[in-house]
């Protein structure tokens, strides 16, 4: 009977260790993560490491302007935990991929924060901007991004469940709102403005960097709080590399010659760089590749260029080089390289991570623009 009842023991021990096991195994899963672009994959997988299994929906070299979701891009944002989206209108396409998947998980607003660049094409923007009160004084828009780094991390968390959970209405008034916006622009308000009211393209801003950095570590350890003291420690390390960039990128453009510093790209992806180092960014193209640049525009671009004698200009991994290479040719400037406005490169290469793209785009400009 003794060896009966060890037996018995030693089968109920094992029965409870069999049943916990695939528990155990659960809780050491990485979080799925979905990114809508690269620049947002790297991002979270720096904070994140092992602890998030990332699927990033427009991969390298991918144009998010015009990318098409797909039923596999569908079926990983439903399976996601968290959905890590750029905001300020910059993935058109994404309420309807939500809304075909069905996502539950917690959305997370990578730009909340930021103090976005008013889109104005004309006086009338200006002045309705004036009138809103958008404030463009670039130390004070640095001194509040400082602050929000510093001291907003659990407001951040806390409005992104909030939105998650119940502002379903607001998202579907806001959508009516945009379609019938984009109407008014179709019938010729504004031709080349199809993002909203802001610029998109924050992340080329270093500043605007940490506040990315800080609105994905909030999610990352609501989501998994036994490991928000490794995402947080990540956070410092990548955020003392973001600040040391800057400074390095600041060294650069000050060296360039004053008379040097109007750059032409493809599209009108910059500004927030420009703001950031002293440059001026023109484009034949609005904020978003769609956009298709007139010939009136083109003109008009090329006369500022011959009275600016802008020496160089610079085609982009996302866009069709053949309409710079035009410009080039009737101005006489040079190509002066490849930038990464929205999308990293491949692992071989210049582009591969968020900050060697920062740092690849401020050198190339630099290169061209200083010979």
């Amino acid at each position: 009977m003794p060896i009966r009842r060890t037996l018995l023991k030693s089968a109920i021990a094992l029965a409870v260790l069999s049943l916990a096991a695939p528990a155990a195994a659960q809780s050491d899963s990485p979080i799925p993560v979905v990114t809508t672009f690269s620049i947002l994959g790297d991002m979270v997988e720096r904070i994140g490491g092992d602890q998030v299994a990332v699927t990033t929906l427009v991969g390298a070299d991918g144009d998010a302007h015009v990318y098409q979701p797909t039923p596999a891009a569908a079926r990983a944002v439903s399976e996601a935990k968290i959905l890590v989206v750029n905001g300020l209108e910059f993935e058109g396409w994404l309420d309807r991929l939500i809304d075909a998947s069905d996502f539950r998980g917690l959305r997370v607003v990578a730009t909340d924060g930021v103090s976005a660049i008013a889109y104005e094409e004309d006086a009338d923007h200006e002045e309705h901007a004036a009138e809103e009160g958008h404030d463009h004084d670039h130390e004070k828009h640095a001194a509040k991004e400082e602050h929000d780094h510093d001291h907003d991390h659990e407001k951040h968390a806390a409005k992104e469940e909030h939105d998650h959970d119940h502002d379903h209405e607001k998202h579907a008034a806001k959508d009516e709102h945009d379609h019938d916006h984009e109407k008014h622009e179709e019938a010729g308000a504004h031709d080349h403005h199809h993002h909203g009211a802001f610029d998109p393209h924050a992340w080329q801003s270093l500043t605007n960097a940490v506040i990315y950095v800080d609105n994905i570590t909030a999610a990352l350890a609501k989501a998994d709080p036994e490991n928000a003291g490794t995402f947080y420690r990540n956070r410092e390390a990548y955020v003392a590399e973001i600040k040391a960039l800057d400074a390095e990128i600041r060294e650069i453009v000050a060296s360039l010659p004053t008379g040097r510093r109007t750059v032409v790209t493809s599209h009108d992806a910059f500004q927030y760089f420009g703001r950031d180092y002293g440059l001026t960014f023109l484009a034949p193209q609005g904020l978003s590749t769609e956009s298709e640049a007139s010939a009136q525009d083109v003109a008009r671009l090329i006369e500022q260029m011959r009275d600016e004698k802008t020496s160089a200009v610079f085609v982009e991994n996302i866009t069709d080089s053949r309409l710079l290479e035009q410009i080039a040719n009737e101005t006489g400037a040079n190509i002066g390289g490849t930038l990464y406005p929205g999308a990293l490169s491949g692992p071989e290469g210049p582009a591969p991570s968020y900050l060697e793209m920062m740092r690849h785009n401020a050198t190339t400009l630099a290169q061209a623009l200083s010979s």
